[in-house]
């Protein structure tokens, strides 16, 4: 098995289970309501503040506050435009699920739930065979959730960016960094959450802790929601072992034993799941340096340092003609390939190939 500090000092009693990676990421639309600082927009410019930009032109900044962190260096080649619940979304869905053996969507943004028509687009989703989950800040969830459970949703990944208006304000860039605002915003989180539990969608909150200041709002997260919320605790990749330390420290103050590790073939992420003392559970998602090894060798960014997420799965993109387009890397965007092309592609076959050689060294 491979070495990461998160898996040092485990029992050879903590059960191991391997799968394989058979998801895609749909950024169905980029609109959102915050700016936070640490956004990457899964990779592509800000779509409000690059309408009259051209290729090699688009601003890393705007009127809108909102940033795409890896956009100065990735090379994107176009704005990302809403995706619509028609058929050619459905033919590229089913391509992709074909060239990949595919079975699991998510659905990211911006933010998803401003999407007007996010109940189709599970539906016509979860119609081409996938399983579908919705990652949210919760902004607008009270309006659409409903829909979305009807269409078959599964389940929601809430990203809680603060516990308080004043953590989520400090981390938000100077046009939304009011209190009164991050207030409004916490609020309509809250009643997203508990929403999505009353219609029996999953509910899942993501918080990432970049160093031991952000361990008490972990705390808060566990003492505020109940035990059907399943939390789950991500490194901050930027924060290194300043991170990797503060989540041994919560680990600790929690009593958190583990439960088991899932790892999983093809993607950088894996995860650990420890269990409370009062039975809940708890999940720390890591990454591992995974590369694709023909696509990632030459890359400049090819190292320890500089290479934040490694290869960590498909993502598919609309442009405003209509082009639906296959990225491998958000620090990356140059490799991004139109569904068509990629289907037949060299990256697509080393995709299929890595996934088998992973599992394979990974159950070894």
């Amino acid at each position: 098995m491979f070495q990461h500090r998160a898996l040092r000092g485990l029992s050879s009693a903590v059960p191991v289970r391997v799968s394989m990676d058979r998801t895609l990421r749909v950024k169905v639309i980029d609109s959102c309501g915050m700016t936070c600082t640490f956004c990457h927009n899964e990779g592509t410019p800000v779509s409000t503040d690059n309408r009259a930009h051209r290729p090699g032109s688009f601003a890393t900044t705007g009127r809108s506050g909102r940033v795409s962190i890896y956009l100065a260096t990735n090379g994107a080649r176009f704005v990302s435009a809403p995706v619509f619940p028609d058929d050619s979304f459905r033919t590229a869905l089913t391509q992709l699920r074909d060239a990949l053996d595919l079975n699991e969507i998510h659905l990211t943004g911006g933010e998803p739930t401003l999407h007007p028509r996010l109940p189709q687009l599970v539906a016509l989703a979860r119609d081409t065979g996938y399983a579908v989950s919705v990652t949210s800040n919760g902004e607008n969830g009270a309006k659409v959730l409903p829909g979305c459970a009807q269409a078959g949703l599964d389940h929601v990944n809430f990203s809680v960016f603060g516990t308080t208006p004043e953590e989520l304000a400090q981390v938000q860039n100077a046009r939304l960094r009011t209190r009164p605002l991050a207030a409004r915003k916490i609020e309509a989180l809250e009643e997203s959450i508990r929403l999505s539990m009353e219609l029996g969608v999953g509910a899942r909150a993501n918080i990432v802790i970049p160093g031991r200041g952000h361990v008490h709002r972990v705390h808060r997260l566990l003492e505020k929601y109940s035990p059907q919320l399943s939390v789950r605790i991500l490194t901050s990749l930027a924060d290194g072992d300043a991170s990797l330390d503060a989540i041994d420290l919560l680990l600790d103050e929690l009593d958190a034993q583990p439960q088991e590790v899932k790892l999983i073939a093809g993607t950088s992420s894996f995860r650990v799941s420890y269990r409370l003392p009062d039975g809940r559970p708890l999940v720390v998602k890591h990454i591992r340096p995974l590369r694709l090894p023909q696509t990632c060798a030459g890359c400049r960014f090819n190292n320890d340092i500089d290479c934040e997420e490694g290869y960590y799965g498909v993502r598919l993109y609309r442009d405003p003609k209509g082009t639906f387009h296959v990225g491998v890397c958000i620090q990356r965007m140059d490799l991004c390939l139109p569904v068509e092309e990629f289907v037949g592609s060299d990256v697509c076959a080393e995709i299929r190939k890595l996934r088998e050689q992973d599992f394979h060294d990974l159950t070894a």
